[in-house]
């Protein structure tokens, strides 16, 4: 019994070691999307006002492309900032267990999935943005009389928001994989695609002015909303999956393998990894020899699941062992 107690101790402080680690890549993940707020916000004012002035529809599906990225950031900035709460006394409203001992681990991972949650979210009104955009090309199109080329004016704000968004897509970069935050990951995926539009923009003003084609506007407002559109269904597939309880069959076939290298092992039964926001947890069946005594049986439960710590960072592995048909 006390071999038990002390091990649980042991568990626990090391689930508690690996929450707080967690939870510091989630306050830099959240650092950095404060910054791309700012960043998003400045190019949007830029482009709306210029876009309004220099009469260009590509400037202003621009804009609208970077105000997604407003939206997008506040809404991983929620997510995270939910995941973030571990003090917090209910769940979104729903009392928590008065025991949080035992079930501590289980409601953080819990919490986890709402950086998940707000990322869907984000895919969605990116998608949302883009199909906005790509009606008001289609429509001006249609209208091409009422159309004006672009005022040289609007190229300034095109190259602005390209400069600045390469900067910012830089960074989110850097932290993402610093941090392997999938928050991040995809505010870099999403500032990619916007310095891509961004110049995209601004070539296709120039076009506009340099051959003084009023129609070419319309149409590059078109592509910029594709592009939107794109980057949204990406995060929403990527998202919805993670939550679906989808995991990569390669990966699992990994940690299969990982398993099956223990002597003690005769078969790795059954293997399920699941995503916890950024975190992955893992159920395992073993069949194991018959006659293996109950204390060796945890043991090699206990060394596989340091081992899938160890190699893949798994912050923990479920291991059940049953005994191997005898042949």
């Amino acid at each position: 019994m006390k071999n038990i107690d002390a091990h649980r101790r042991s568990e626990q402080a090391v689930w508690q070691a690996r929450q707080q680690t967690e939870l510091t890549k989630l306050k830099g993940a959240q650092h950095h999307l404060s910054l791309n707020v700012g960043a998003y916000l400045a190019i949007s004012l830029i482009e709306f006002y210029l876009a309004l002035v220099g009469h260009s529809q590509t400037l202003r599906a621009d804009a609208f492309n970077n105000l997604s990225g407003i939206i997008s950031s506040v809404l991983l900035m929620i997510g995270i900032h939910i995941a973030r709460d571990i003090h917090d006394d209910d769940l979104m409203g729903k009392p928590l267990p008065e025991d949080i001992g035992n079930s501590g681990q289980r409601l953080q991972l819990t919490r986890f999935h709402y950086e998940t949650v707000f990322t869907l979210i984000t895919g969605i009104v990116m998608i949302a943005i883009a199909a906005s955009v790509i009606f008001s090309g289609i429509k001006s199109l249609m209208h091409t009389e009422t159309q004006a080329v672009p005022q040289p004016i609007t190229l300034v704000g095109a190259a602005v928001a390209t400069a600045i968004m390469l900067v910012v897509w830089w960074l989110n970069r850097r932290a993402g994989r610093k941090l392997q935050n999938a928050a991040l990951t995809a505010a870099a995926q999403d500032s990619l695609s916007d310095a891509i539009t961004s110049l995209g923009t601004m070539v296709a003003i120039g076009g506009a002015l340099l051959f003084k084609l009023n129609w070419l506007d319309g149409v590059a407002s078109i592509l910029v909303g594709l592009f939107i559109l794109s980057s949204g269904i990406k995060i929403f597939r990527e998202s919805s999956l993670n939550l679906a309880d989808y995991f990569d069959p390669k990966v699992e076939e990994q940690f299969r393998q990982a398993a099956a290298e223990f002597p003690a092992v005769r078969q790795v039964m059954e293997l399920k990894a699941h995503y916890n926001g950024n975190v992955v947890t893992l159920e395992l069946v073993i069949a194991v020899d018959p006659h293996m005594e109950v204390q060796d049986s945890y043991r090699l439960g206990e060394e596989i699941e340091a081992a899938m710590r160890l190699k893949f960072g798994i912050v923990d592995t479920d291991v059940m062992a049953i005994p191997a048909t005898v042949s």
